[in-house]
Parts: C-alpha cells; sequence; structure tokens
C-alpha cells in the first residue's frame, strides 16, 4: 500500500519536532541534524520536516510507493495527465536511497513520487535547486 508523503520546512526543527511528536503521539523514525522524518501507519503518512534554508510551510507532497512497479504505475499516470515530469534513478534525499518521478500540477503544487531502497549517511545529492522548463518541477534533492 502507497503512503501520503509531507514535507514541511520549518523554522525550528526541535521545537517542531516536540509539536509533531506530541500531535501523533509518537516520536520521528529518523532525526538528523536538519531533518526528522514519521513513518505512521495512523494516518498512513511520510511526514519529514527541515530545517535547510527554505521558507517556511508546506514544501512538496507526494506518493511514496512500496515497489519499483508501483511507482512506475504512479510515474505513467503522471505522464498520462500531460503535465511535464522529471525522473531521478538512484538518487540520495532526505537521507534514504529512491527513484522518483517529480511534477508540478496545473495550479503549481510539486509533487514527488518515489520508491526508497536504503538509507544514506547525507542530506542529498543535490544541494542546490537547477530549474528546468517553466512548466516542469524542479530538479533536485525533495525540490
Amino acid at each position: 500500500m502507497n503512503r501520503l508523503h509531507l514535507h514541511i520546512a520549518v523554522d525550528d526543527l526541535a521545537r517542531s519536532i516536540g509539536f509533531y511528536s506530541t500531535l501523533f503521539g509518537a516520536q520521528p523514525a529518523v532525526v538528523k541534524d536538519d531533518y526528522a522524518k514519521w513513518m505512521l501507519d495512523d494516518p498512513r503518512v511520510n511526514l519529514a520536516i527541515s530545517s535547510r534554508g527554505r521558507a517556511a510551510g508546506v514544501d512538496h507532497v507526494g506518493i511514496q510507493a512500496e515497489t519499483g512497479e508501483a511507482l512506475a504505475a504512479i510515474a505513467a499516470r503522471l505522464k498520462a495527465a500531460g503535465e511535464t515530469t522529471f525522473d531521478q534513478t538512484a538518487t540520495t534525499c532526505c537521507y534514504a536511497k529512491s527513484d522518483k518521478s517529480w511534477v508540478t500540477d496545473p495550479s503549481g503544487v510539486r509533487w514527488e513520487t518515489f520508491h526508497t531502497f536504503g538509507e544514506a549517511t547525507r542530506y542529498g545529492e543535490d544541494e542546490e535547486p537547477v530549474a528546468t522548463a517553466p512548466t516542469a518541477p524542479v530538479a533536485s534533492c525533495c525540490g
């Protein structure tokens, strides 16, 4: 079963960890100096927060696929929707190794669909966003 993903940029990581831990009644599964992640079953969500210098608020939303095949099916639907997608294979992002497909919806909301297959020791490969076509998502780690 796939899992909803939300990534929120925060101003104060420690305070935000306390807030979300209390809200969900659970401690994060991953905590780093600039990042925390909850893998919750109720609600079924992958909630990530980070303090990496971006404006505070929802950075992007997404769907975490359980398998590479599920990711391929989601990515095919994104392509069929007619929006420009950006695919990444074997990328490092958010302290994990993943295959991804990014898209920006017609209202400008960035969506990340991904399948994670391993852990990483650093945040990601792409530290600075790289602009792509005007209707395409920004191609970088988590945005």
